[in-house]
């Protein structure tokens, strides 16, 4: 009688992060869905697509009051992807799952409507808003910069992250996330002199590692929209 050994193979599995906003509220809820309101108004499309996470350690909310605040904020196209700052929420089924450990990140203020120009005097034009970094961003560092570009002389580190308004230009390798466009502007684009990144997205639009060819990889790279399609190709 002849024996057969199977042999399973072993389950991989591979830690990966991805960026989210975090959401407070603040009580009164419908003051601060208000205030949202404004700032949706003023930056239409920026939280569009991106994963939220709602913080309500300074809400207090009871189970409905959750569910109805999570309501609340898909009816505004902001998916919240889990709840953080509390122990437990019991009793109701329509809330996203408990998130624990997330890693902030720098504050992100939405830059404020521009003001008719009134009649008068000729000004000066203004210098584009820009933000250089020269030297390395490391690991676990955020760059977050929604007025204009953001120009990166030196490397960015796995598990950092660059964010910009504008286009974002790094003269050294990207092994983290970068995030052009965020304001809203579909022109952004994201140039690198080497791409070994974790994720590259302009506005909503966004491709991890594993959907960006190996072709790309180890070599200068653009990243740009076209209509509703994010393109990433070599710079030769």
């Amino acid at each position: 009688m002849s024996s057969f050994i199977c042999q399973r193979q072993s389950l991989t599995f591979r830690a990966r992060s991805y960026m989210a906003f975090a959401f407070a509220p603040q009580p009164p809820i419908e003051d601060w869905l208000a205030d949202l309101d404004a700032t949706l108004e003023r930056s239409r499309g920026f939280f569009a697509g991106h994963p939220v996470v709602l913080d309500l350690s300074s809400a207090r909310l009871s189970p409905p009051a959750a569910a109805q605040l999570v309501s609340e904020l898909e009816a505004r196209n902001i998916r919240v992807l889990g709840i953080e700052g509390v122990e437990a929420i019991a009793g109701e089924a329509k809330l996203p799952p408990l998130l624990r450990g997330g890693r902030g990140a720098q504050d992100i203020e939405l830059p404020e409507p521009a003001a008719a120009a009134a009649p008068g005097p000729t000004l000066k034009k203004s210098e584009p808003a820009s933000l250089m970094i020269d030297s390395p961003v490391r690991s676990g560092q955020s760059v977050v910069f929604i007025d204009g570009d953001v120009t990166i002389l030196g490397s960015v580190g796995s598990g950092a992250e660059i964010i910009a308004g504008g286009s974002i230009h790094i003269y050294g390798t990207l092994r983290g996330l970068a995030m052009a466009g965020a304001a809203g502007n579909p022109r952004a684009r994201i140039f690198c002199h080497r791409f070994e990144g974790e994720l590259l997205a302009i506005g909503s639009h966004y491709k991890t590692a594993d959907e960006i060819e190996d072709s790309l990889r180890r070599g200068p790279t653009q990243a740009w929209l076209d209509g509703n399609t994010l393109k990433i190709s070599a710079m030769n």
